[in-house]
């Protein structure tokens, strides 16, 4: 009997070695090497893998272009979010923390593609049919016609899902899904590997598109080896805090459509509702004539979001002072808070310093400088910065603004909110109707005009 050998493979870049180390060779990430096992193929199985005819290769030119077909689900976010709708062939990887509504998205696309007369099928490798339709009795659409199927074995799944016809699939999750071929607990590298590998197969050669369910870890990256991201057409994140309403579902990777497009929905006891407006939904809490408050505008992929930049700074209780930062790298706070003392002539050495933007939303683009420093500002004066105004502008270490990309959709959002003043850099031009440009060279500029 041959026995099968055995190799450690990295998840993270997913480079293959013969033996155990604390470091991979290939991205030199640390504790990232697991045991796979893999099997031999005979040199028959070779022979006739070399006979075997596939499709001829073809021009390009000899290929029709168009548009590419597509299912819409009803749910605009989450269309958006995909570009359009559901491509056929493709395979989509959503991730998410547990209980964040991963399985409620999907099942609640499901029932609306049957009520459409796509055909789906939900795999659940996770609950029990009678489970998943106690969840279905909470939602708002009819689930009722959505074939599920409660199943962990890739060949049962392959099987049932083109016996019914599907067009849709939905795997639930990618990580409970195991194969025969394979030895290893499902879950493992070598599983997760080979079961998203054969979907994706599945569906570029029988058209059906498959949506996987991906758990996310610690760090919050999906769980699996870095390759099953590579593998899939589509990778959306869905992401949210515990104690707010509102999702966002993020596309860090998409084939058919743009990247880092998000949609923004609201969880309620009857599912998921799209928000249609995320902008007015992100500043729907908001409370002027207070200090340490200011208003920016980011772009998400395509979309101008308008979110609030709160910031409070205290007299330090302890000998060194706090620097707190939620939905903002503490790093560039740190950056900002030098900046704003050596050019700004304030001083935070004794002071607590914390910052938060509203919605659960992360500023990740240095355009929002400004709106972090003038919140700051106004905190320390203890003056609210003018109700009607928007931040815009990123704050060089010399303390200079300068201007941000896509200025134009940002303004034309801030204008179809309802605010009258943009403060930005002073080469900043082309102001919609019924909108002020305030341009300022730098954060002394800043300073003194939310002193006046």
């Amino acid at each position: 009997m041959r026995k099968s050998r055995s190799v450690f493979r990295c998840t993270e870049c997913g480079a293959e070695q013969p033996k155990w180390a604390g470091r991979c060779d290939g991205c030199g990430a640390w504790n990232t090497l697991v045991e796979e096992a893999v099997g031999r193929t005979g040199g028959r199985a070779v022979r006739q893998a070399l006979q075997t005819s596939g499709s001829p290769p073809v021009r390009l030119s000899a290929l029709t272009s168009g548009a590419l077909p597509r299912w819409r689900t009803g749910l605009a976010e989450f269309d958006f979010v995909l570009g359009g709708g559901i491509v056929p062939g493709s395979v989509v990887l959503v991730g998410g923390e547990p209980g964040i509504g991963k399985s409620t998205l999907l099942l609640q696309c499901a029932a609306r593609l049957e009520a459409a007369g796509v055909p789906t099928l939900y795999v659940s490798g996770e609950e029990s049919p009678e489970q998943v339709r106690l969840r279905a009795t909470r939602l708002t659409e009819d689930a009722g016609a959505v074939h599920v199927l409660g199943e962990t074995r890739l060949e049962a799944i392959v099987h049932h899902a083109a016996a019914l016809g599907a067009r849709v699939v939905f795997v639930d999750s990618i990580q409970t899904t195991y194969t025969e071929a394979l030895e290893g607990a499902p879950g493992n590298v070598g599983q997760v590997r080979d079961c998203a590998a054969r979907l994706m197969r599945f569906a570029k050669e029988a058209g059906p598109a498959v949506f996987l369910v991906g758990h996310v870890t610690k760090g919050g990256g999906i769980a699996g080896p870095r390759t099953l991201e590579h593998i899939v057409d589509t990778v959306l994140y869905f992401e949210g805090e515990a104690t707010l309403d509102h999702r966002i579902l993020r596309a860090v990777k998409n084939r058919f459509g743009s990247v880092d497009e998000i949609g923004v929905f609201r969880m309620t006891g009857a599912g998921l509702e799209p928000v249609p407006d995320p902008a007015a939904a992100f500043l729907a809490g908001r409370h002027t004539g207070v200090s340490g408050s200011a208003v920016t505008a980011l772009m998400e992929g395509t979309r101008p979001v308008l979110v609030e930049v709160q910031a409070l700074a205290s007299k330090a209780g302890f000998g060194t002072p706090q620097r707190v930062a939620t939905g903002l790298d503490h790093r560039r706070l740190a950056v900002l808070l030098a900046v704003l003392e050596r050019r700004g002539g304030l001083s935070f050495e004794a002071l607590d310093v914390f910052v938060n933007v509203t919605g659960g939303v992360r500023l990740a683009e240095p355009s929002t400088d400004l709106a972090v420093l003038a919140a700051l500002v106004s905190s320390v004066r203890d003056r609210p910065v003018p109700a009607d105004a928007v931040f815009l502008g990123e704050v060089g270490l010399g303390g200079e603004i300068r201007p941000v990309a896509a200025l134009e959709r940002r303004l034309a959002e801030a204008a179809r909110q309802g605010f009258r003043r943009v403060f930005c850099s002073a080469r900043a031009r082309g102001a919609p109707e019924g909108l002020e440009l305030v341009g300022m060279e730098g954060i002394g500029d800043l300073a003194r005009r939310l002193a006046a």
